[in-house]
């Protein structure tokens, strides 16, 4: 049954006008009236719902039913990256989202290639959120994480979340990174962008609590080890 996101409170027995993005991908794929589709929006669970009215411009469903439903990774990760370049950001979005990420974090570090300030990185963040949602719709999330604005790096870290921290690198001293390592805890994984983190963002992070934590000896490239990193952990 075909997956939407819409942002509004949905109940069951409810019958509503669909945003117009949302009815935009239920015109696209030309469901009629009586077709079933599921809603979520992001607050827990899933809907059942029938398409009622089918116009040029608008659509209405009936919502039929509620169910408790989730299909999120057992441990909640929240991923803060330094942005890689080109659409390599947008790939690691979709995937992440797919890979169950709680949240997602683009830094600007020293050694970052994308550099995004003002409405530009603000229409990124919109782009990057859209790529996000329609992951979920996918994949079967409820569940759609949220994308942060744009933030340098020392920044963030000064307000970075609470709780465990850890840092992917390459230092010799890195721990092997395991999925069973404080795995009751919601976890903020900080990983670099092309080039990795400087000595020195490495050493501040390292103060605000962050802990080494490596892949093993292999430089994987800056969408790929937070992506490997989550699929170890999920």
């Amino acid at each position: 049954m075909p997956r939407f996101h819409c942002p509004l409170p949905l109940a069951a027995g409810s019958s509503l006008e669909l945003p117009q993005g949302t009815a935009r991908h239920v015109q696209v794929l030309r469901l009629q009236p009586g077709a079933g589709i599921t809603l979520f929006n992001g607050a827990g669970g899933e809907f059942e719902a029938v398409v009622e009215h089918m116009g040029r411009s608008d659509v209405r469903v009936q919502v039929l039913r509620h169910l408790d439903v989730e299909r999120e990774a057992v441990r909640q990760v929240h991923l803060a990256v330094g942005m890689p370049a080109n659409e390599r950001m947008d790939w690691l979005v979709e995937k992440a989202s797919e890979l169950g990420a709680a949240s997602i974090q683009p830094l600007l570090a020293a050694r970052s290639v994308l550099k995004l300030t003002g409405e530009r990185a603000e229409k990124k963040r919109a782009h990057w959120q859209a790529i996000a949602i329609a992951a979920c719709e996918q994949c079967g999330r409820n569940r759609v994480p949220q994308l942060h604005e744009v933030a340098p790096f020392d920044q963030w870290l000064a307000q970075a979340l609470p709780g465990v921290r850890w840092m992917l690198t390459l230092a010799a001293d890195a721990v092997p990174l395991s999925p069973d390592a404080q795995a009751d805890q919601a976890l903020t994984l900080l990983s670099g962008p092309e080039g990795g983190l400087t000595a020195v963002e490495e050493a501040r992070a390292l103060a605000a609590g962050f802990v080494r934590r490596s892949l093993g000896p292999r430089v994987l490239r800056a969408e790929t080890a937070p992506l490997a990193a989550l699929s170890r952990l999920a």
